[in-house]
């Protein structure tokens, strides 16, 4: 059974980071629950920001990385294969005489998309914490699909990609000007599972149920199972 992890970050807006700093404990608890089994994150501090509503009182707003790695033991899952969609095309001779009144029955609704069924769940945790719903945004999804896409294909898993790019980064690359968090996630076969993940850590539903964000990307790679959720302000 593949390994679950997942991994979070914090952005500070379109401010620059200023220092950088390291600490490969739990910390004070903000970012972890005690029942993750290890937890390194790093710490940026950003000038010319406010801190979010649920910190402390400060005019700094500290941009949090950290990663947690999980092997999810009541979870049993089967190899899964992708869905087969079928199209079928009919033609109609011309005839002289008009056809019969028909009646047909809708199309069946389509499968929502890897993005539509996180941001669904997505948006249905924040309400319940009172938090307008976040909306899609197109260039967050092709920073998210990218960054899921290149660690797939790259055989890692981090905030940062192997050339240094950070998730503020690759957002503003793909022209979105105020990135605010990233949750990642590997291992994961549905849409449910990495959002019960996320949201059973504390960092990861942070950013979920932070009220300050306002817009969504979402990018998903089977091979490997490799998740990117960016926000937006």
């Amino acid at each position: 059974m593949p390994a679950v992890l997942v991994a979070l970050a914090v952005g500070a807006g379109t401010a620059g980071v200023a220092t950088l700093a390291t600490a490969p404990s739990v910390g004070d608890g903000t970012l972890a629950s005690p029942d993750e089994a290890s937890l390194d994150r790093q710490i940026a501090l950003v000038e010319g920001t406010t801190a979010d509503p649920s910190a402390e009182s400060t005019t700094t707003t500290p941009t949090t990385l950290s990663s947690v790695s999980t092997t999810p033991t009541t979870t049993t899952t089967t190899s899964s294969s992708a869905p087969v969609t079928t199209t079928t095309t009919t033609t109609v001779k011309p005839t002289t005489t008009p056809p019969k009144p028909t009646t047909t029955q809708p199309p069946p609704p389509v499968d929502p998309s890897a993005a539509g069924q996180v941001l669904a769940i997505t948006n249905d945790e924040r309400a319940k914490a009172g938090c307008a719903p976040l909306v899609l945004d197109a260039r967050l999804n092709q920073a998210a699909q990218a960054h899921s896409a290149d660690m797939s294909a790259q055989n890692y898993f981090s905030h940062t990609s192997l050339d240094g790019r950070t998730f503020v980064d690759r957002a503003k690359a793909a022209g979105y000007p105020s990135p605010g968090a990233e949750n990642i996630a590997k291992g994961q076969r549905t849409a449910a599972q990495v959002m019960t993940a996320w949201m059973n850590s504390s960092g990861h539903r942070a950013n979920i149920l932070n009220c300050g964000l306002t817009t969504m990307g979402l990018g998903f790679v089977q091979n490997g199972y490799y998740w990117t959720q960016i926000f937006g302000r």
